[in-house]
C-alpha cells in the first residue's frame, strides 16, 4: 500500500510526541520531515524556549529529518504565513499531501491551519483531535513517554512548575482551570523519552528566566499558537522559562 507523505509540525512537546507516535504506528503515512518554528533572535524553539541543540538531539533520536523555520523576534502574521507558505509549497513539490499537528480542541486554530493549507491544495492531519485531555495524558504516561515542563504562562502557573516531570503527581497538582495537556497555553514541555525515541535525551535544569508577554507573544505575533484563556482567567503578563541544558 502506498503511504501518504506527511510533514509533522513538531514543537518538541508531549502533544507532538504522542501525535507523532500515532502517525508512525498507523501504517498509512510516511513522515518525511519534522518542521519546527524557531525564534531567530533567541535561537530557540518558538513558544517553548528550548535550545536548538536539544531540538536537534530530539529529532536525531527519533530518526527523522528536521527542518527549522525561523521567524523574527516580533514576527507578524504576514511574516509567519509567508515563510510557512514557502515551506508548504516546497514539500508539496516533493509529493507531500498533508501537514500534521498535535492540536486537541482549539477550533479556531484548527480552522486557521486548514484554511491556509487548503488554499495551496494541501490538507491537515490531526491525530489526537477531540480526544479528552485526561485520556491523552493517561495514554502518554502509560506508553512510557517522559517530558519536562519548560515554560509556563503566569496567568495559570508559577515558576515552581518549571522542571517538573509530567507524571500523575504533576497532573493532579494542577489547578482545576488548567487543562491537563496545557492546550490553552498554560504550560509547555520538552519530550525526552518514549517509544518514538531510539534513546532517551538527557537534560539538566539551567537558569529560570521570566519574559514579559511583549517579548514572547507580541500583539502582532502569528496566529498558529495562540494563548486562549478561559473566561474569567487572570491576564497573562509574561512567561516563565526553564533553560534546559544537554546533560552529556
Amino acid at each position: 500500500m502506498n503511504q501518504e507523505k506527511v510533514v509533522f509540525c513538531w514543537s518538541g512537546g508531549k502533544d507532538s510526541a504522542l501525535a507523532l507516535h500515532k502517525l508512525l504506528t498507523a501504517g498509512r503515512y510516511e513522515v518525511v520531515a519534522l518542521l519546527t518554528t524557531c525564534n531567530e533572535h533567541f535561537q530557540r524553539v518558538s513558544m517553548h524556549g528550548v535550545r536548538l541543540e536539544l531540538l536537534e538531539q530530539q529529532t536525531r533520536a527519533i530518526g527523522l529529518p528536521l527542518e527549522k523555520m525561523f521567524v523574527s523576534q516580533h514576527s507578524s502574521n504576514e511574516e509567519y504565513l509567508a515563510k510557512l507558505t514557502g515551506h508548504l509549497l516546497a514539500h508539496k513539490a516533493r509529493g507531500v499531501t498533508r501537514f500534521a499537528f498535535g492540536d486537541i480542541f482549539l477550533e479556531d486554530l484548527k480552522r486557521w491551519r486548514e484554511e491556509n493549507l487548503a488554499r495551496l491544495g494541501l490538507r491537515g492531519l490531526f491525530p489526537i483531535w477531540k480526544v479528552d485531555s485526561r485520556e491523552l495524558i493517561r495514554e502518554y504516561i502509560a506508553l512510557g513517554f517522559g517530558s519536562i515542563v519548560c515554560c509556563v504562562n503566569d496567568a495559570y502557573l508559577g515558576a515552581a512548575a518549571l522542571g517538573r516531570h509530567i507524571d500523575w503527581e504533576f497532573i493532579d497538582s494542577l489547578p482545576s482551570e488548567v487543562d491537563p495537556c496545557g492546550e490553552n497555553g498554560e504550560f509547555h514541555s520538552f519530550a525526552f523519552a518514549g517509544p518514538i525515541f531510539r534513546e532517551p535525551i538527557r537534560v539538566k535544569l539551567g537558569e529560570t528566566v521570566y519574559r514579559p508577554v511583549e517579548e514572547t507573544h507580541p500583539g502582532s505575533s502569528a496566529a498558529p499558537t495562540p494563548v486562549c484563556p478561559p473566561p474569567g482567567a487572570r491576564r497573562t503578563k509574561g512567561f516563565w522559562y526553564c533553560d534546559l541544558l544537554p546533560d552529556s
